[in-house]
């Protein structure tokens, strides 16, 4: 969510903030700008709202000079996306750029129009600026003043300054909001992500949460939330494992399910050896009493499979929540349960609220992530990479299936060390799981057929999915892409409550698409098929060659799934529910790799 640049270079800055901020572009915006100090040593600002192209084009026909400055990508939450609420923020001598939401600015609004301070735009944004203008006018140096608006805000937030006259300093901060350092050669860089920052550097450096930063052409003095001097530790990243690149596909999107058997391989490979499962040490479920999984999303999904997981297999009790509610009803914890918090960046706002709350209430806090250095890594006891790689489209498919493989591991280690598995049952199920990549290979066969129902779906303007067992959380996914991708709405229900209440929505303009492996539930799914058939819903049945046979005539289209997977089938399955979506959007023309009011990493509440 919103991208932050920020530079002090040796060459022009404009080009290469630019640069920066289109790697950015996967995290969701609707605005973008950058600031830049002139070679008079003066603030100057180009700004445009929709896609990057229009800020390029300005830039074009309006140069902006400089070898230092702060670029932005923007996702509203203040105001609407026009080019006044867009950063950078210029007001007096400071301009800034910003990612989160602070949560005091009315009040402090409030006290800067009293003294004369009147707001040019609707954001929370302006306020920090005109905050700082108001203590360099009060005569406290740029890093004073920086320092002391920091002091007043409340919220989530990374934070970039840059001040008139000032072309070898920047200010940066973050609370709640990643934002990493990267260093160069007489170069220095800030960023939202290493991502970022990858074209420059490959030297980079996580703040942690409550940090400042003064940076220079020198190198970065770190500051901790007690306004102490700190150390932190300088990685080296892999620049290659950066690399944004659609590889020949027509979308990231694309790309990225077209991953799904190299990455699943990867990730098996990792936890999963010969017929014995390999986890960091401390990971032993024999003396755990109940497993809490938080999550947001997608992969809040990902954990509603989990639950029949490790109920199923391990007899362990599973509560599951939504992160944005779990801390607000301030739930009891047992002090011998583990809470399991999956994010796919790691920085999710109200996931990681959600773990701050649980440590210390509950023996151990798992983090299931795909950024080893994210604040979900490292805030819990254990965290677990699921490998997924980088995943640009904002919808996600890759990283799901991932998350998903890493629970799956979890669960048998769950059932084996609470004696529920003997060791062959282990080495079956271990063997099931082992098969998911190729499996999940033939699902991808599918894509055709996926892409010719989807110009049936684009014309409907309602969509149920139906599942039972663990395919209910993969219909609860289909639906949910289809609506991100594509716009139209879409519900997801368990088979068995179709006749409290959603059966009153079937009529022959209904596509019902039904997730149904043929297996011991199967035969009560058929028995709901034919109730929508018989109002003359149209029935999109998602089953193996079996439960196609079986389901015989009437239903409007089948798709032929591989037969195999066991339990994890779900895995498999998601497949599918990711080619309709990603089809209907491309038949209805909308913006699959970005669709609208969304973001990547949602890193406020």
């Amino acid at each position: 969510m919103c991208g932050i640049i920020g530079i002090l270079g040796s060459h022009q800055v404009a080009p290469q903030l630019v640069e920066a901020l289109k790697r950015l572009e996967y995290r969701g915006y609707d605005s973008a700008g950058v600031a830049t100090i002139n070679a008079d040593g003066q603030l100057d600002r180009r700004r445009a709202v929709g896609k990057l192209v229009n800020l390029s084009d300005r830039l074009v026909t309006d140069p902006l000079p400089g070898q230092s400055g702060i670029g932005h990508t923007r996702w509203a939450t203040h105001g609407a996306a026009t080019e006044e609420n867009a950063h950078p923020h210029h007001r007096g001598g400071i301009a800034v750029v910003h990612n989160g939401i602070i949560e005091n600015f009315k009040e402090l609004r409030a006290e800067l129009v009293a003294a004369g301070y009147n707001p040019e735009s609707d954001t929370d944004t302006e306020t920090v600026a005109m905050l700082t203008a108001r203590h360099l006018d009060q005569g406290m140096s740029p890093v004073e003043a920086a320092r002391a608006t920091l002091s007043l805000l409340k919220g989530a937030f990374a934070l970039a300054f840059l001040f008139d006259g000032e072309a070898d300093l920047m200010v940066a901060a973050r609370k709640g909001s990643p934002l990493v350092v990267g260093h160069g050669e007489g170069e220095m860089f800030v960023g939202s992500d290493a991502i970022a920052l990858a074209p420059f550097t490959d030297r980079i450096t996580y703040l942690e949460d409550g940090d400042h930063v003064i940076v220079t052409r020198a190198g970065a003095e770190i500051f901790d939330a007690d306004g102490q001097p700190v150390s932190r530790d300088m990685a080296t990243i892999d620049v290659g494992a950066t690399a944004i690149d659609k590889g020949g596909y027509r979308h990231f999107m694309a790309k990225e399910i077209a991953e799904q058997p190299a990455v699943l391989g990867d990730v098996l490979s990792h936890y999963i050896k010969g017929d014995r499962i390999v986890l960091p040490d401390g990971m032993d479920f024999s003396e755990v009493d109940r497993i809490t999984l938080v999550a947001c999303g997608t992969a809040y999904l990902a954990g509603y499979v989990a639950k029949y997981w490790f109920e199923k297999l391990a007899g362990l009790p599973c509560d599951l929540d939504v992160a944005s509610e779990f801390r607000y009803r301030e739930p009891p914890l047992s002090e011998k349960s583990w809470g399991i918090f999956v994010s796919q960046s790691g920085e999710t706002a109200d996931t990681l609220a959600a773990l701050h709350y649980a440590r210390g209430k509950v023996a151990k806090t798992v983090g299931v992530v795909n950024v080893g250095t994210s604040a979900i890594a490292r805030d819990t006891d254990t965290a677990l990479p699921t490998m997924a790689g980088v995943e640009v489209c904002v919808a996600s498919s890759k990283a799901f299936t991932c998350q998903l493989a890493v629970l799956a591991v979890l669960a048998l280690k769950a059932a084996q060390d609470r004696g529920m598995l003997d060791d062959a049952a282990l080495a079956r199920h271990l063997a099931d799981l082992r098969g998911i990549p190729a499996l999940v290979n033939q699902a991808l066969s599918t894509a055709d057929d996926c892409e010719k129902l989807a110009e049936w779906l684009s014309e409907s303007a309602d969509v149920l999915f139906l599942g039972r067992g663990p395919l209910y959380p993969v219909a609860l996914e289909g639906a949910l892409k289809l609506k991100e991708l594509s716009y139209i709405h879409a519900e997801g229900y368990a088979s068995g409550e179709l006749k409290h209440g959603p059966i009153a929505l079937i009529d022959q303009n209904m596509p019902v698409v039904v997730v149904a492996p043929r297996d011991e539930l199967f035969e009560k799914t058929v028995s709901n098929m034919q109730e929508v058939m018989a109002r003359h819903g149209q029935v999109l049945l998602v089953s193996d060659a079996a439960g196609i046979e079986e389901a015989g005539d009437g239903i409007h289209a089948p798709l032929t799934m591989p037969t195999g997977g066991g339990l994890f089938q779900p895995i498999v399955y998601a497949v599918p529910m990711q080619y309709l979506a990603y089809f209907t959007a491309v038949a209805k023309g909308t913006d699959v790799d970005q669709p609208r009011n969304l973001a990547k990493s949602v890193t406020v509440e």
